[in-house]
């Protein structure tokens, strides 16, 4: 049955999985997103309906589940020190307009919340979204799952770098603790059909996998899965789960403001207390995904650079939202600007290749010692750091995280904006673009901006100002080098 569907959260790990399956379920899908440029390359964009949405709008909220049946409320602030208080205030929005629209159905996802324990803020809170939701006055499925296993999802990310690059670790006491996880194909077929479920059902479920195991026995698992040697572990109970995240923020791509939540989840054991899901969404036809095979299609996706959505998709609290002010006379302040521009004999689409492919393993074409030191700094005062890598070694999108960018717009094959996502005393951006010169070959144009917040950001420009030819300078040279050294074939060396 063709039902009418809101998704709040399409631009994040499970929202942008979501949609799809929704679609291809026979429904008709609107998507409320704070900054919709984001979804300007998904391949579902022309299949629904995209309007500028936020949940602590009161108007918005209500222009959003108007005329529509099923609410989707896939949305957490997990990143922001007074989440708590938001994720609140946006679920009561959300609740009452939804009550006043008529609408049939909330499907909320949170988490499996510990029976007889001090629960974490993060669960917490999760638990208190989805009580408000159910005591909205319209009916409310509340999927609790614990750790969701799939390609890009932070807590597989997590699990995924810990296992494989440290053959031999000292971890908490937490990794004894038993842990019920999912397959994310199995966390979605669940929330593709909670939109069905009969009108008289307002209760939270339990969904996890078919396998209950300790995250000492997970990261062995994945191991074996992945081909790698046994991993040694030696649990000790002086990690107190704040000193872990610390740990995970140096080891991951996961920043310690994301780990801090997760690691304080995992000190309680997260498992099913019941299935009572079953009695009104049978499993799936070739039943529930086990731990192996849930890693191993994982694992695939990632090497054939085929992860449709990550974690860091979600735009990190506290990043300028706003587009990068394209005039220098900007209102909003002074703007510092470092410019330069080059001719190259390349032409214009091997440019542009060298260009897109930036970041990642593929580096930033100059002084990778200062990168990795600005990065490794960024980690340590709690930011997203370098290691949050690419989806793709060769292709961007709008709205991915690109290490410590976010690509904030792109006009292939002319020009590449990214905004900055860092630890700043002010706003960063910075641009790359190509155009073919009269004269032959390219005529390569980089650009970066800064808008300094208060006397820290005049100082810090002033402070990494010398840097600049050895970093910048160095892009400018090695990215129309690369470009010159292209095989003629069009592979891209890296930089």
């Amino acid at each position: 049955m063709s039902m009418r569907c809101v998704v709040f959260g399409a631009t994040g790990y499970i929202g942008g999985r979501l949609v799809p399956e929704l679609i291809q379920a026979g429904h008709q899908v609107r998507v409320v997103a704070r900054t919709p440029e984001k979804l300007a390359e998904v391949p579902w964009r022309d299949r629904v309906e995209i309007i500028r949405g936020d949940v602590t709008d009161r108007d918005q909220v209500r222009a959003a589940v108007a005329d529509q049946e099923v609410v989707y409320y896939l949305v957490h602030s997990l990143a922001r020190d007074d989440f708590s208080d938001v994720d609140r205030e946006a679920a009561r929005l959300v609740a009452t307009a939804s009550y006043s629209a008529g609408i049939r159905r909330i499907v909320y996802l949170g988490g499996i919340v510990p029976e007889h324990a001090e629960l974490s803020r993060h669960l917490a809170s999760r638990a208190e979204v989805g009580e408000i939701l159910r005591e909205s006055g319209v009916p409310t499925a509340e999927l609790r799952a614990a750790v969701i296993i799939g390609s890009g999802s932070a807590s597989f990310e997590m699990l995924r770098y810990l296992s494989e690059r440290l053959p031999a670790m000292i971890t908490p006491r937490w990794v004894r603790n038993r842990i019920q996880p999912i397959a994310v194909r199995d966390v979605l077929y669940y929330l593709v059909h909670a939109a069905e479920l009969p009108a008289d059902v307002n209760r939270a479920f339990d969904i996890g996998g078919p396998d209950v195991m300790t995250y000492l026995i997970m990261m062995r698992k994945y191991a074996a899965v992945a081909g790698l040697t046994r991993r040694v572990v030696l649990p000790v109970p002086v990690l107190t789960p704040w000193l872990s995240a610390q740990w995970v923020n140096l080891v991951t791509p996961v920043p310690r403001a994301l780990a801090v939540p997760l690691i304080e989840s995992l000190v309680h054991e997260v498992v099913c207390g019941e299935h009572d899901i079953a009695t009104y969404i049978p499993d799936p036809a070739e039943g529930l995904t086990h731990y192996e095979r849930a890693v191993e299609l994982a694992l695939t996706r990632i090497r054939r650079a085929d992860v449709p959505t990550r974690w860091s998709d979600a735009s990190t609290f506290g990043a300028p939202s706003d587009p990068l002010p394209t005039d220098p006379a900007w209102s909003g302040g002074s703007l510092y600007e470092d410019l330069r521009e080059q001719h190259t004999d390349a032409d214009p689409d091997t440019v542009w290749a060298v260009i897109e492919a930036i970041g990642g393993e593929n580096g930033w074409y100059s002084f990778p010692l200062a990168w990795s030191l600005r990065g490794w700094i960024d980690r340590a005062t709690g930011g997203v750091g370098l290691r949050r890598g690419r989806k793709h070694p060769r292709r961007l999108s709008s709205g991915e995280a690109l290490d410590w960018w976010r690509v904030e717009y792109i006009d292939r094959p002319h020009l590449l904006r990214l905004r900055a996502e860092m630890q700043l005393p002010g706003l960063a951006w910075l641009e790359l673009g190509v155009e073919p010169d009269p004269n032959g070959g390219s005529h390569y144009r980089q650009r970066a901006i800064f808008q300094p917040h208060g006397l820290a950001g005049h100082l810090y420009w002033k402070a990494i100002t010398p840097f600049h030819n050895a970093v910048f300078g160095g892009m400018v040279r090695n990215i129309t080098g690369t470009a010159e050294r292209t095989d003629a074939d069009g592979t891209v060396s890296t930089g």
